[in-house]
């Protein structure tokens, strides 16, 4: 036995064996599968809990995960064992940078910095956050958000001319979107071209007028003859898109959508996705249907590429504007008075009511707590209760949890998204809690199946599942803050 600097008496056949689940953990994480590297950094850390390195290692797997909380909790065990272990300030610094808490970020790079005053990775991020710091502050110095006006206010709409070399889609004299024009639209996207920023400032004036009569909470109704779906993430993923159009139809009074929140952000074709939708939204505003999820925000527009891809293809003001549009985007849905759909879960407190969501002033960025946060960023768990969230932002809900919204607000069962999964889709809590993502092959590098639910009047669930489909040599992220890349979110 030796004694670890925790004071716990371990045997070096534990040490031994802890070791070698290292090694394990290390090559699983190696093939990027995160979360089998996760279940072997565990081992390790249950045979010797005082080596910091296996929690600055599982640290890093959450990361690659999304499961920021637990990063953080790992990296600041790290740090309980050993002050000095500089890596525990990168996975931290990381996971608040993620979160977009950059103040946070930015006093843990700099502790490393000044560790390592030569460490040229070092100086550049710290240096990398330090930007971005100052750059909140002068907007919120400049800013006054009560009082704020559109950017659609600074835009000469008159006088925006439509070029004679431009031969894409066009809208009307009346603006307004037709079938012909999303199909030429889709054929216009496919060969990777971009649509005059005059018709795209029109579909964005149109659809932000629409979403601001919106409630908080949508009801649907289906048809008795109808089949209805329901979309997960998407996340920028265009071509994936597609092939869910190609298997289940394109968005129709006959054949309606709902897509559930991550339009946008990693995949690189968010501004293909997102004209899309909100084209087909405008074609059919009663039968195509969109719900905000955690993405659909400012902080990770900033961070994960949107914001940095409406710049490239268009200006800072078209991405303003989309900003101030998300804003507005509803926040879940009741389907047939039966089926609860939100992007994220369920919440910190009992007692929420559907009247208490459907007049809820969503008309903000995402707060840190409350109502609004817990449908963009919660999570279920398999066990009763609730526990912190692994994001470190919402919260861990139990099946008696989903089990006491759904008694008191007359409810069936409860779909969300917001989580990879090997299949596609999720079913938990006996039943009553569906996750569906359908983003297939996750930022190029996940290996899940895409998936998508269809509906009928009787509300019972059919799954479908699709693998990802090829598309055009532009790597995911690649629009995503530069600190982001170079922390390894890839």
């Amino acid at each position: 036995y030796y004694i670890t600097n925790n004071l716990r008496m371990v045997s070096l056949t534990l040490v031994e064996e802890a070791e070698q689940d290292k090694a394990t953990a290390n090559q699983f994480f190696k093939d990027k599968k995160y979360l089998v590297s996760i279940e072997w950094y565990t081992k390790a850390i249950e045979k010797n809990p005082s080596v910091p390195a296996y929690y600055g290692n599982r640290s890093f797997a959450y990361l690659k995960t999304e499961c920021f909380g637990y990063a953080i909790t790992d990296a600041d065990k790290a740090l309980q064992l050993d002050r000095t272990y500089l890596k525990a300030y990168y996975r931290r610094a990381e996971a608040n940078m993620a979160l977009g808490r950059y103040k946070k970020s930015l006093a843990d790079y700099d502790t490393v910095r000044r560790a390592r005053p030569k460490d040229k990775d070092a100086q550049v991020k710290f240096k990398e956050c330090d930007k971005i710091v100052k750059r909140l502050a002068f907007e919120k110095a400049i800013n006054v958000d009560s009082l704020k006006k559109s950017v659609i206010e600074s835009i000469d709409m008159e006088n925006m001319v439509v070029e004679d070399s431009y031969n894409g889609p066009k809208l009307g004299d009346d603006f307004k979107v037709t079938v012909q024009f999303m199909e030429e639209l889709i054929a216009w996207y496919k060969d990777q071209k971009v649509l005059h920023r005059k018709y795209a400032y029109r579909m964005l004036m149109n659809i932000k007028k629409y979403f601001e009569t919106q409630s908080s909470l949508v009801r649907i109704t289906i048809p008795s003859c109808n089949k209805f779906t329901v979309c997960g993430d998407i996340h920028g993923q265009f071509y994936d898109l597609l092939n869910i159009y190609e298997i289940n139809g394109l968005p129709s009074e006959t054949n309606p959508y709902l897509f559930n929140g991550d339009f946008v952000d990693r995949g690189s074709f968010s501004v293909e996705v997102i004209f899309t939708l909100f084209g087909f939204k405008l074609l059919y505003p009663d039968h195509m249907f969109m719900a905000r999820g955690n993405h659909e925000s400012i902080n990770m527009n900033q961070m994960y590429g949107f914001d940095g891809e409406v710049k490239e293809k268009y200006s800072k003001n078209m991405s303003d504007f989309f900003t101030e549009i998300f804003n507005w985007l509803p926040l879940c849905h009741v389907i047939n008075n039966g089926v609860f759909v939100t992007h994220g879960g369920l919440f910190q407190e009992d007692g929420i009511t559907l009247e208490d969501i459907e007049n809820f002033d969503r008309n903000r960025q995402p707060p840190e707590s409350g109502v609004m946060c817990d449908l963009l960023w919660s999570d279920p768990q398999c066990f009763t209760g609730r526990s912190a969230s692994k994001r470190g932002v919402g919260v861990q809900f139990g099946p008696d949890v989903t089990n006491a919204f759904l008694e008191r607000n007359r409810l069936k069962y409860v779909i969300r998204s917001h989580e990879v999964k090997d299949e596609g889709y999720e079913v938990s809590h006996d039943g009553k809690c569906i996750t569906v993502f359908s983003a297939p092959n996750y930022c190029d590098q996940m290996g899940n199946k895409g998936a998508f639910i269809t509906l009928k009047e009787d509300l019972v669930p059919k799954f479908t599942t699709f693998d990802a489909v090829p598309h055009p040599d532009v790597k995911p992220m690649a629009y995503a803050n530069n600190l982001l890349k170079m922390s390894g979110f890839m």
